[in-house]
């Protein structure tokens, strides 16, 4: 997303950060599969790993998760209805994806080599959906 928005020139508009539910990769560098699979399209993958907090549902409009398990675990940390509404799943955002019931970002972590690309690939078409939607003021 952050590579779209900066193609786009958006970076004043648009506020974007990373976050993960769970602790265990707080500090860390972005997986170096993952850094390879989009270094090779152009997109670098910088930052280090954070974890989800409290002010992250008043600082941002939407809260993103990849899969069910992380909506379910985003919406227990909300602490009312609209910090829970702000929780969405990044695929509800591709427009190829409307009507699947398979709205879920699979965790190549452990996979075959290729899934880092895949992952790219569906993030990649949401991410643009995501954008479409911000600008036509669909979110706001």
């Amino acid at each position: 997303m952050r590579s779209l928005v900066q193609r786009e020139g958006l970076e004043g508009q648009i506020r974007l950060d990373s976050a993960g539910t769970g602790a265990w990769h707080i500090g860390s560098a972005p997986d170096r599969r993952a850094r390879g699979a989009a270094a090779s399209r152009g997109i670098e993958l910088v930052g280090r790993a954070r974890q989800v907090t409290p002010e992250d549902f008043e600082a941002f409009d939407l809260i993103l998760a990849m899969d069910r398990e992380n909506e379910r675990l985003l919406r227990g940390m909300a602490r009312d209805e609209q910090e829970r509404s702000k929780v969405r799943l990044l695929r509800e955002f591709d427009p190829a994806s409307a009507g699947d019931g398979d709205l879920e970002v699979p965790d190549p972590y452990y996979g075959a080599a290729g899934g880092f690309d895949e992952v790219l690939d569906l993030v990649q078409a949401a991410c643009e959906g995501l954008l479409t939607e911000i600008r036509s003021g669909a979110l706001a």
